[in-house]
């Protein structure tokens, strides 16, 4: 993004529910855990294909057995 300092996502980890929305746990490229943080989608709209293949990850993880 012009004239915005960018950094590359290693790894989206965990999601959770924050005042209704979506929150993704980022692990930065080149960042120790202590750097990891909590952002919404809009941050994360370079990332799509990780986004994707975390939520369809996620998703079949998180599935009720019955």
């Amino acid at each position: 993004m012009e004239g915005e300092e960018e950094w590359e996502v290693e790894r989206i980890l965990n999601k959770r529910k924050v005042r209704e929305k979506d929150k993704f746990l980022v692990w930065w490229k080149g960042f120790m855990a202590e750097g990891d943080t909590w952002e919404s989608s809009e941050n994360l709209e370079n990332t799509r294909e990780l986004l994707k293949e975390f939520k369809e990850e996620y998703d079949r993880n998180n599935r009720e057995v019955r």
